[in-house]
């Protein structure tokens, strides 16, 4: 029985290992595989179900999911006989008897990745390979279920398809250390958590959600080692890693680097040029006699190219955040308006009504109305528009935020959302557009605040494929200082970028990703462009864990955010002229494949992973089940 602190999120029967014994068919071992939650730590563990006729196991190296040996530091497996001398086995690893029975447990922080099966076989397998170069006995779901423990495995390690690789998916842990000092250095909220980091991957809304500390020392210890140097990884052991995970490279490691040799590289990347804002006089040339608005695939590409000009976003941005519709009047808005504005008015009126003595058994309203207190309290407040004790403008920001909660109740307010209103009301400069406005950002935005945290988790994952497949040396450089989690980018992700550029750049850039002009997931691109700049800074002064997130805090208002869009573009159109693009990167991007353009079909299904209005969700893809035809 699983000791108390042991809870099984898992489990499935009729899981199989397949043994081949010499000048015989393949034997068949049936068993049980969990998934155990033992705290901080989860393990996968597999039991046979029943005991098996006497034989000594032979190992075909023909046979695709080859067996080895796993080292029992973390894993461990028991067999009733040693392993052939073909075999691969580390000098640590001990096998024993154990009444003819096969046994595997290793933890998910030991797996380094997964490998699914082909899918022209009638079953799935996973096999699983460690961080040590071990790969475990292949796990045969004949009676389906691999989709269903990959979907579980998520809650504890990142889990990436190989942009190289269709069949190899690629684990990173979830380092709740690490995620605390990339918050805490990101400085993305303001006041201490205690002990909430830590429980971020077990109750993410209370913690990422409900705040983390404030940064006090970014010089930890944690990849010093004793002789004051950072850790890192041997070069060898590197260049073994990088040629396993990434086919089509060939790695020549050297003293302190590595020469990266791509046979496939990308195609060079354009320069691009951007325009000047949307005039007053471009603006009205795109509406009828009535105000509808016209051409508006010609006027969200000029948006895109070169922004809006100042005086036209307060009569803009409700377009842009479907607050109007393109083909509405005059009248039409004006009577639209009017209703918005009854309903805004209704919502605010139902928290203004409830008493002192109905809020002391409204629990949630409590710390809701606590955390946009103190919220609105430190946003902007060295804003001319929201400095000052006595300013009337933070008491509008408090009653749309505290509105927003009688509008959503099932999201209600999370930290980071006032970032998101403070400009739009400085636009608007009226509470109910402002309102209207925010609602429009939320639609597009909210999966980086719900509750499973699955919209930012997705858009880490995607941006760490794309790193992946534009730059391998800067991803081997990130991962060789345990940062290709790609938590220093949090924060850009959480609030589209609000704290890393001035006002007027911070409205220039939402209202360019607020096209959707280019593709989906622009922001992430955004992401590739600030890193390419940034990294021979990062590289050339072999900057660490920490050094890394210090230096991506003190970016903030010194990014050019011209040059940023121009980067940003050329990488897509890099990547769209390149012949051979990987479906993950495809799917990311929503770029269609020739078939897909030839049938008139998008790559994607409509999805959002927090960041776009149209944004795909291709964290994974699971190997399919028995019962799944398809792949």
């Amino acid at each position: 029985m699983a000791a108390t602190n042991e809870r099984v999120v898992f489990e499935k029967e009729g899981v199989f290992i397949h043994t081949a014994v010499a000048n015989s068919d393949d034997t068949l071992l049936a068993g049980k595989v969990s998934l155990i939650d033992k705290g901080l730590e989860a393990y996968v563990d597999w039991k046979p179900t029943e005991t098996e006729t006497d034989f000594s196991p032979e190992y075909d190296p023909g046979y695709e999911p080859d067996w080895a040996v796993i080292s029992p530091t973390h894993a461990s497996i028991h067999q009733s006989q040693p392993v052939a001398s073909g075999s691969r086995q580390s000098e640590s690893v001990n096998f024993h008897a154990k009444k003819n029975r096969y046994a595997i447990n290793f933890s998910l922080s030991e797996l380094k990745s997964i490998r699914r099966s082909s899918p022209s076989l009638g079953w799935s397998y996973l096999l699983f390979v460690l961080k040590d170069g071990a790969t475990l006995p292949a796990l045969h779901f004949h009676e389906g279920g691999s989709k269903a423990m990959m979907k579980a495995m998520e809650k504890y390690v990142s889990i990436t398809r190989s942009p190289h690789d269709n069949r190899l998916f690629m684990v990173t842990p979830n380092d709740t250390e690490a995620l605390s000092r990339s918050f805490d250095e990101l400085q993305l909220f303001g006041e201490s958590s205690g002990d909430l980091v830590s429980k971020f991957f077990r109750d993410p809304y209370t913690t990422t959600l409900g705040g983390f500390s404030k940064v006090t020392n970014f010089l930890r210890d944690t990849l010093i080692a004793p002789n004051g140097h950072p850790t890192q990884r041997p070069p060898d052991e590197m260049a073994d890693l990088l040629s396993e995970e990434l086919p089509g490279l060939d790695i020549q490691p050297t003293e302190n680097e590595f020469d990266l040799i791509t046979r496939a590289s990308l195609g060079p990347r354009p320069d691009v040029e951007r325009r000047q804002p949307v005039s007053p006089e471009q603006w009205k040339n795109h509406q009828d006699g009535e105000g509808r608005v016209t051409s508006i695939p010609l006027l969200l590409e000029a948006i895109f190219r070169g922004g809006i000009h100042a005086s036209l976003r307060k009569e803009v941005w409700p377009f842009l955040l479907e607050y109007y519709k393109w083909d509405s009047t005059h009248k039409d808005r004006l009577e639209l308006r009017k209703r918005k504005e009854d309903d805004y008015f209704r919502m605010k009126l139902q928290w203004k009504s409830i008493t002192d003595d109905q809020e002391s058994r409204f629990t949630e309203l409590r710390d809701r109305r606590s955390l946009i207190e103190k919220d609105v309290n430190r946003t902007d407040r060295t804003h001319p528009f929201f400095e000052g004790e006595q300013n009337p403008s933070l008491t509008l920001l408090y009653d749309i935020l505290m509105t927003y909660c009688m509008y959503n109740f099932d999201l209600g307010y999370v930290q980071g959302m006032s970032d998101l209103l403070s400009p739009i009301l400085m636009v608007m400069e009226n509470e109910v557009d402002a309102f209207w406005c925010l609602v429009g950002f939320m639609d597009r935005v909210h999966h980086n605040f719900e509750t499973d945290q699955q919209g930012m988790k997705t858009q880490l994952i995607q941006l760490q494929t794309l790193v992946h497949f534009l730059d391998p040396q800067m991803y081997t450089y990130l991962e060789s200082k345990e940062s290709a989690n790609m938590y220093f980018c949090f924060r850009w992700l959480l609030i589209q970028f609000k704290r890393e550029f001035s006002f007027p750049d911070i409205m220039r850039l939402w209202e360019v990703h607020w096209t959707d002009y280019l593709c989906q997931n622009f922001h992430l691109l955004l992401c590739m462009a600030i890193l390419d700049t940034e990294k021979s800074a990062m590289m050339d002064n072999y900057l660490g864990f920490n050094e890394i997130l210090k230096h991506i805090n003190d970016l903030s208002m010194h990014i050019d955010v011209e040059d940023i869009l121009k980067k940003a573009e050329g990488i897509y159109i890099q990547i769209a002229e390149c012949k051979d693009i990987p479906k993950p990167i495809r799917d990311i991007l929503g770029i269609k494949s020739e078939r897909d353009a030839d049938n008139g079909t998008s790559t994607t299904e409509s999805a959002d992973s927090g960041g776009s209005a149209r944004s795909a969700d291709s964290s994974i893809e699971i190997v399919p089940d028995q019962e799944e035809t398809t792949f």
